[in-house]
């Protein structure tokens, strides 16, 4: 992990990578790194249509493009990286693209997963996970089965599939609800920390970033909660060519931000 120091603004000085970190030679000079950084990744189907070809042509690159970014942020020292993968509404795109998404999701955890456990990166999945098909909950199983020791962790990788956060904050709701039921919990209990200790992000900061490409300028039901303070960078940039130049681009311009948290 990095040797770090804290900023009251929750921001976190860069410090120098463990030895066998192959890429320390290229790293960029950046002044401030957020801890954790949201993607909503947009633009895959526009940007194969623009090369007249079908939209998982898009979206098979738009793993290109993951790949990239998560070496650069691992790179950089970001300790949480969450890129949103499949929503639930995205149940309703054509079945063909749907089945397509979910085998290209399947297979690229299983084809990347050991790259990843080597350069200390793993992998967690957000969402309604049980709802997705027995090949990808299959992937994701052996990919949440896979531990990295402690020392050797160096980021996490939430990918956010059949994910809404209205229905994380449901699913929330719900839990803490049986708890007062149960008279386990009182209603004078439930704080907002509690309600974070029952999302699907519990344990981790809130992302301190969220990138969003392709020109859209909505959160799309995206970790509603947890990007309240939250820094927005939008781009026009499709996701298939963003890129670690994209990734960077965002964290140089997150390093021109204030963030005061409503105070002066």
């Amino acid at each position: 992990m990095l040797c770090e120091s804290r900023e009251k603004t929750g921001r976190r000085r860069t410090g120098s990578m463990a030895q066998n970190d192959n890429h320390t030679a290229s790293r960029p000079a950046l002044n401030a790194v957020p801890r954790h950084v949201a993607i909503i990744m947009d633009g895959n189907g526009r940007w194969a249509k623009g090369r007249g070809e079908e939209r998982l042509y898009g979206h098979r690159h738009g793993v290109d493009a993951v790949r990239e970014v998560v070496r650069t942020a691992a790179e950089v020292g970001i300790e949480y990286l969450t890129v949103y993968a499949f929503s639930t509404e995205n149940w309703g795109r054509p079945e063909a693209e749907v089945d397509g998404i979910m085998a290209l999701i399947a297979n690229a955890i299983l084809a990347e997963l050991d790259t990843l456990t080597g350069a200390g990166i793993r992998m967690r999945f957000i969402g309604d996970t049980g709802s997705l098909p027995e090949n990808l909950r299959a992937s994701i199983r052996t990919a949440e089965n896979t531990a990295i020791p402690k020392e050797r962790l160096r980021m996490t990788l939430n990918v956010a599939v059949n994910y809404s956060a209205r229905w994380e904050l449901a699913e929330a709701a719900r839990q803490i609800g049986e708890s007062v039921c149960r008279g386990v919990l009182s209603p004078e209990e439930i704080t907002p920390e509690l309600i974070s200790d029952h999302l699907t992000t519990r344990g981790m900061p809130d992302p301190e970033l969220l990138i969003r490409t392709s020109g859209e300028q909505r959160l799309s039901n995206f970790l509603l909660w947890q990007l309240s303070y939250t820094e927005l960078y939008f781009t026009d940039t499709l996701w298939p060519e963003f890129g670690r130049d994209g990734l960077l681009a965002a964290l140089h311009e997150y390093e021109q931000r204030e963030r005061r948290f409503g105070r002066l």
